[in-house]
């Protein structure tokens, strides 16, 4: 009877009476203990009104039912077919909506309703790889800074690709930590490809010059990346730039010659087509036996070969697999193999000892900034203690109960 009185009521009510009073009968559907009669005709009732002609109503009612488990899923249904503010709110929170139901509403809704739906937390793998096929721009910069969202490794492909050019997904999907390593360095590469169009284009810098750096960038990252990751993580990244043609005979001396061989040995697997034992036995060889046999079986130019040999016998004399500085290029080992290959003749020659002097002046800036830092950190200190000589005795009282 108290819901058929309602009803009569909401026929002359205004908009923010019926707003409230709808609030007020979904309030006492989902939380009080109503009559069963009573309860179907509220909801009887609350159907009627998700078809007001004011979205206040319509809102109303959507806030009181987004996160209830006890929602009907017939009122529910009706709402986020609704109008992308009011369907939002239930796209974003309700319980009651399945996988399919998710599925569907990415496939036909607006941004608002793509973006609800991307950051509810828990989101399944489908929902996630569904708006990572159809989902606008801002959608999938929520879907990738939704950390409780399942995104398998080829819906986060599908995101790069179709929106890589994002600078705002590109910073979200990096700060996730399950991204995968290939993933890094195709993002990496897209950076690197805008900033050097973006040089370009103002006129600062050469097409060549800053294809040349943005070339070089992407080169630091991927041995970076290589290193520093799974054992797994280098083929997954020489994988990621065959098929962007970036897998070239530069990268991988790079990759050597940064005391970080772990690309340069992957690349070569790849390329060869030899077991990995295989190809680790050869790099591994001290006395350099089966280096030309390998260098040959990749198919790399002959003329950095004398580069790669005199790079990897020179890792060989220290040690491989002992870790490279972390700072970039080595200019210990360059220095080893511009001695080894200077005395060759020719052109290819000639190419070959300029690419190997602009990896030592490029070693030798990262040497000078790393030295810069430090004497700034020294001159910081000196100035702190100037300025509280107590510090340095707290310091070394410090360090003499660590040692103890």
């Amino acid at each position: 009877m108290i819901v058929r009185r309602f009803l009569l009521w909401a026929r002359t009510a205004n908009a923010e009476e019926r707003a409230q009073g709808a609030a007020a009968l979904a309030g006492a559907y989902l939380r009080s203990g109503m009559a069963e009669e009573d309860r179907a005709e509220a909801e009887t009732a609350l159907m009627a009104l998700i078809d007001d002609p004011s979205p206040r109503v319509r809102r109303a009612i959507a806030e009181e039912m987004a996160s209830s488990p006890r929602a009907p899923r017939n009122l529910v249904l009706g709402l986020i077919a609704d109008q992308s503010d009011v369907a939002a709110l239930v796209l974003a929170h309700s319980p009651v909506l399945s996988e399919a139901d998710l599925v569907d509403a990415a496939a036909v809704g607006d941004s608002l309703a793509q973006r609800a739906i991307a950051m509810r937390p828990g989101l399944p793998a489908g929902v996630g790889a569904a708006l990572a096929e159809v989902g606008c721009e801002e959608a999938l910069v929520t879907l990738a800074g939704n950390r409780t969202a399942e995104l398998p490794d080829f819906s986060l492909e599908r995101m790069v690709e179709r929106a890589g050019d994002n600078g705002v997904l590109r910073e979200a999907l990096l700060a996730r930590v399950d991204l995968p390593p290939g993933l890094r360095q195709a993002i990496a590469s897209k950076v690197s490809d805008a900033l050097a169009s973006f040089v370009a284009g103002c006129g600062w810098l050469t097409p060549e010059r800053s294809a040349r750096l943005a070339r070089e960038s992407t080169e630091r990252v991927a041995v970076a990346l290589a290193a520093g990751g799974e054992d797994s993580d280098a083929p997954a990244i020489v994988e990621v730039l065959r098929l962007n043609g970036r897998l070239t005979p530069g990268l991988m001396l790079r990759s050597l010659l940064s005391g970080e061989p772990a690309l340069a040995e992957a690349a070569f697997v790849a390329l060869s087509d030899l077991p990995e034992a295989r190809v680790a036995a050869l790099l591994r060889d001290r006395r350099g036996a089966g280096l030309k046999a390998l260098y040959r079986k990749a198919g790399l130019p002959a003329s950095l070969q004398p580069a790669f040999t005199a790079a990897i016998l020179a890792l060989n004399a220290r040690g491989f697999d002992t870790a490279g500085t972390g700072r970039g290029l080595d200019r210990s080992l360059l220095r080893q193999v511009l001695i080894a290959c200077e005395g060759l003749d020719g052109p290819e020659a000639q190419a070959l000892m300029g690419l190997l002097r602009r990896m030592d002046a490029e070693a030798a800036r990262e040497e000078a900034r790393a030295m810069a830092d430090s004497l700034a950190d020294d001159a910081a200190f000196a100035y702190l203690v100037e300025a509280d000589p107590a510090l340095l005795v707290e310091l070394e009282i410090g360090d003499i109960r660590h040692a103890a």
